[in-house]
């Protein structure tokens, strides 16, 4: 009987880290669409030159060096995913008119259960969502390809410097500088890799309900006081974001569809580690927001357009009241 390991076997050992190799996949990319695609680019590529795995590694670190080169070969040919406060100065106005850019490829969030963060393993969950969340990923796409995925090798997934060497062919000498130049980068940038995320406190919890009573009650004025003096609303593909409570409000007041309460619905869901909603319009899918707290107040809003992340999201095509948990 032979001892070589079989395809077979590699899915039965390769398919429990489909999760983390997708959390691994979309802070490199920035895209919960393309880290699916180079996912399965992954285990193609794996399951294929299985019957040539000697075990010099892990399997596991083994496939991430196979998605590490699959997304650096991608990005060789992709622009970053910004969001839009990340290409300019805050617009002055918040009742000036919405200029969207569909050219660019915007950040986009992403599920929690799809990259490990709303699963069973308390220790996955806390690692997963800080290494996930939205300012985090879009500091990270500021960073040049090679950079950035020797940073995330590094402080991530702590790696050994070496092994790091290995899988983005370099040597350690050359890591170390170049762990060196990006750490520098994203010196300025909050949160850090080694900022813990704290569950919410009963005060956020209670800022949250205001949150959503004020949208569903369309008592925009009501927003004023749940937000910090600096706080950020932006929301692609439109390229102005907004700073402060009065240009936030304004821009809702202006811009915002609804007219009567009922006319928004916001259903709970999980992104990128942080509190997150699903909005319907007249409960029909409008767009995807998802919140940051600092302290008992919310300091950044980012509103994603996108409606394709409904289906990534699994969520229904129509507003259901029975799907609020």
């Amino acid at each position: 009987m032979s001892d070589k390991p079989t395809r077979e076997e590699f899915v039965r050992l390769a398919d429990p880290m489909r999760r983390e190799l997708l959390a691994h996949c979309y802070r490199m990319l920035g895209s919960v669409h393309d880290a699916e695609d180079l996912v399965q680019e992954t285990y193609l590529r794996a399951w294929r030159s299985y019957d040539g795995f000697e075990g010099r590694s892990s399997l596991r670190t083994w496939l991430y060096r196979i998605a590490t080169t699959a997304c650096l070969t991608a990005l060789d040919s992709r622009s970053r995913r910004p969001l839009p406060a990340g290409l300019g100065a805050p617009s002055q106005e918040g009742n000036a008119p919405l200029v969207p850019d569909v050219e660019v490829p915007w950040l986009e969030p992403v599920p929690d259960a799809l990259v490990g963060a709303g699963g069973d393993d308390p220790a996955a969950i806390v690692t997963a969502r800080e290494s996930i969340r939205l300012a985090l990923v879009a500091a990270l796409q500021h960073l040049p390809p090679r950079q950035r995925a020797v940073l995330v090798l590094r402080d991530v997934l702590r790696w050994k410097a070496a092994e790091v060497a290995e899988a983005v062919g370099t040597s350690t000498a050359a890591v170390n500088s170049i762990l060196q130049r990006a750490r520098a980068q994203l010196g300025q940038v909050a949160p850090s890799l080694d900022d813990p995320v704290e569950p919410l406190t009963p005060e956020q919890r209670a800022q949250l309900d205001r949150y959503v009573s004020a949208f569903q009650d369309y008592d925009v004025d009501a927003l004023v006081d749940l937000f910090t003096g600096d706080a950020v609303w932006e929301m692609p593909p439109y390229t102005g974001w907004y700073e402060g409570p009065k240009a936030i409000v304004e821009l809702v007041k202006t811009n915002c569809p609804a007219e009567r309460a009922g006319d928004l619905r916001l259903l709970p869901v999980a992104a990128n580690g942080q509190p997150a909603f699903a909005v319907y319009f007249r409960d029909e899918p409008f767009a995807l927001m998802v919140l940051t707290f600092s302290g008992a107040l919310i300091s950044h809003v980012a509103m994603f357009f996108d409606l394709r992340l409904f289906e990534a999201f699994g969520l229904p095509a129509a507003y259901e009241a029975s799907a609020i948990k």
